[in-house]
C-alpha cells in the first residue's frame, strides 16, 4: 500500500460494496439487469476503485454524469462499460464514438452526428433515449413527433438505440405511477412503430426497492451500492461502505474563559483539553455542523467546537481517557462505535446522504479494505 501522506484519511470497505450488490442481485433476480451509477467520483467512494468489485458483482454498465468521468473511467481500462447519462456537447460526441462510451440523446441532430462518426470508424454508436416524463430536466415529453424523431434515429445507419429511459420526480406514490404510465405508453407506441429496445429504465435507489413494477429491464442504483437507504416502502439490508477518520495533531489546555478558533464562538465553561484535528472543510465537512458535529475517539463523543476552519476543527476532549497526541478520531463510520453515520451527519447539517459523502473532496486519501 502507498505511503498515507495525511492522517486525515476515508476508509472504502469493498466487501460491503460487493454485499451491497449481491443484496440487490437477488432483490431484482437474473432478469433486471444492475446500472450502479458512479458519478462524482463513486460518491466519493472513487469510481476507479470501485468500478472492478461493482463489474465483479454483477454490473453490465457504470453510469456516469459527464464525459470527464466516462474518459477517466476509459483511461483506467478501456473495456469496462460505460454510460453517460447526461448531456454531451455536440463538439465532443467524437470521445464518445472513438471510445465507445454508450451516450445519452434525445435530439435527431445528435443522433445523427454520432452516427456519421461512428460510420466513418466502421462501427455503430450505441445510444439510450432520454424521456422527460415529467422531472424537466433531460429528454422531450412523450408526443407524436418525439415519435416521429425517435423513429428516425433508430433508421440511422450509425446508430444502434440500445435503451430507453426516464427519471422519477419521487414526488408521491400517485405522481410515480403516473410518470410510469406516461413511460410505459410511449415505450408500447414506439415498440408498436418497429423500434426495440434492450434496455428499458426508469428505477434509481428508491424506485428499484419500493416500485418492483419498475425495475423493468434495468435499474440504475446509486446510494444504495453505498450502503445509504432511501427507501420507505421495501426492505434490503445494505452495510455503509465508507467511513472518515483522522487523528489528533495537538492537544491544548484551556482555563474557563478562554476560547477557540475564529471569533471566539466557543469558550471554555471549565479546565478543558482540547485537540487540534487536521481536517475541515476543504475536505468536504459540512461548515454548519458547527456546536452539532463529533467525532469518536478512545470510545467516547468529542463534540466538535467553535467555527470550522478550512483545513482543521477543534474538540473538546475532556472527557477522553488517556487522551494523547496521534490518537485516531472517527469522524464518520457505521455507528457500531457510536461515529456518526453518514445519514445521521446529513440529518444535523439539514441535507441528504448524497451530499455528505459526495462532497467529501480528493484531498483525504481513499484507503480500500478488502
Amino acid at each position: 500500500m502507498a505511503e498515507l501522506l495525511r492522517d486525515t484519511r476515508v476508509e472504502i470497505n469493498l466487501d460491503r460494496i460487493a454485499y451491497n450488490m449481491t443484496q440487490l442481485g437477488s432483490l431484482c433476480g437474473s432478469k433486471v439487469a444492475l446500472m450502479p451509477v458512479i458519478k462524482a467520483n463513486g460518491y466519493g467512494h472513487g469510481a476507479v476503485n470501485i468500478a472492478p468489485t461493482l463489474l465483479e458483482n454483477g454490473a453490465v454498465y457504470l453510469a456516469v454524469a459527464t464525459l470527464t468521468e466516462a474518459l477517466e473511467l476509459k483511461k483506467a481500462n478501456s473495456d469496462w462499460p460505460i454510460f453517460i447519462m447526461g448531456h454531451t456537447p455536440d463538439r465532443l460526441l467524437h470521445h464518445v464514438v472513438e471510445k465507445e462510451i454508450t451516450q445519452t440523446v434525445f435530439s435527431l441532430r445528435q443522433a445523427q452526428i454520432l452516427s456519421d462518426l461512428a460510420s466513418a470508424l466502421g462501427r455503430k454508436a450505441k445510444v439510450h433515449i432520454k424521456v422527460d416524463t415529467g422531472f424537466h430536466r433531460l429528454g422531450k415529453t412523450p408526443s407524436h413527433e418525439y415519435a416521429d424523431e425517435i423513429c428516425e434515429i433508430n433508421s440511422l445507419p450509425g446508430i444502434e438505440i440500445e435503451g430507453i429511459f426516464s427519471h422519477l420526480a419521487l414526488a408521491g406514490e400517485a405522481e410515480d405511477e403516473e410518470q410510469f404510465r406516461s413511460f410505459m405508453g410511449f415505450v408500447s407506441e414506439l415498440e408498436a412503430r418497429g423500434c426495440s429496445f434492450r434496455y428499458r429504465h426508469l428505477a434509481d435507489s428508491i424506485a428499484c426497492v419500493d416500485y418492483p413494477d419498475y425495475r423493468l429491464d434495468m435499474i440504475r442504483p446509486g446510494a444504495i451500492i453505498y450502503g445509504m437507504v432511501g427507501y420507505s416502502k421495501g426492505d434490503l439490508q445494505v452495510k455503509q461502505a465508507i467511513s472518515f477518520k483522522t487523528a489528533i495533531s495537538q492537544l491544548h489546555r484551556l482555563s474557563p474563559g478562554e476560547g477557540v478558533s475564529y471569533d471566539y464562538l466557543w469558550k471554555a465553561q471549565r479546565d478543558s483539553i482540547v485537540a487540534t484535528l487536521p481536517f475541515g472543510y476543504a475536505d468536504g465537512y459540512p461548515r454548519n455542523m458547527r456546536d452539532k458535529g463529533y467525532v469518536i475517539i478512545n470510545g467516547i463523543k468529542a463534540p466538535l467546537i467553535g467555527v470550522i476552519c478550512m483545513d482543521q476543527c477543534i474538540a473538546d476532549v475532556t472527557d477522553v481517557p488517556d487522551v494523547c497526541e496521534g490518537m485516531e478520531a472517527v469522524i464518520y463510520g457505521d455507528g457500531s462505535d457510536g461515529s456518526m453515520t453518514i445519514a445521521e451527519a446529513a440529518q444535523l447539517a439539514g441535507t441528504n446522504k448524497n451530499d455528505i459523502i459526495s462532497r467529501i473532496t480528493a484531498r483525504p486519501p481513499r484507503v480500500y479494505i478488502k
